[in-house]
């Protein structure tokens, strides 16, 4: 099932999200509705929070940056924590499927380890390099509460406060399923 993709204002968002155990209700459906998901809206990953769920889980897919020199990863992560990151940071144009019509340069280090539980709660310790690193996190970022504006300079967010305040509003339009917040 397509799940709505949270806009930026929702207060889900901005929260650093709990850890689950095994026994989460619904958690092999919401992980299936969230691939699919991702899939309808053209992502590379998405997070629990960006489905309305405040819980350490994200998805990521980065088959469509793979080539013959690099292979795509497509992994769940679960109770997440990053152990390291290493490397000189660097730029690439970032978007967020809860931030439509926005994307910008965004410096990350190229290399993490990650220590996380699969969908069957093993906990696995990994490295991931380059896109994939780049991808688990910015999805990371979504569990704890960060969006990808937020490594911008106060110069950028400036400049896309107008766009940022119209997604909040409901005033984007997208080829996907949104679900808007808006203050009572």
């Amino acid at each position: 099932m397509i799940l709505p993709i949270r806009a930026y204002g929702d207060p889900v968002l901005r929260k650093i999200c709990q850890s689950i155990t095994s026994d989460f209700p619904g958690l092999n459906q919401l992980i299936e509705n969230m691939f699919e998901t991702m899939y309808e809206s053209n992502g590379v990953g998405l997070a629990a929070p960006q489905v309305g769920h405040d819980i350490r889980l994200f998805i990521i897919d980065t088959n469509a940056f793979s080539d013959k020199k690099i292979k795509g990863v497509k992994k769940i992560f679960i109770n997440a924590v990053i152990i390291e990151e290493s490397g000189v940071e660097w730029g690439f144009e970032e978007g967020c499927l809860s931030i439509p019509k926005i994307r910008e340069n965004v410096k990350r280090p190229p290399k993490l380890i990650i220590k996380y539980q699969d969908e069957n709660f093993i906990w696995n310790e990994e490295s991931f390099d380059d896109m994939a690193a780049r991808v688990i996190q910015h999805e990371f970022d979504h569990i704890e509460g960060v969006l990808f504006i937020d490594h911008l300079s106060p110069l950028k967010k400036q400049l896309i406060k107008g766009k940022l305040i119209n997604i909040s509003k409901g005033k984007v339009d997208v080829d996907y399923k949104m679900k808007f917040y808006f203050k009572k």
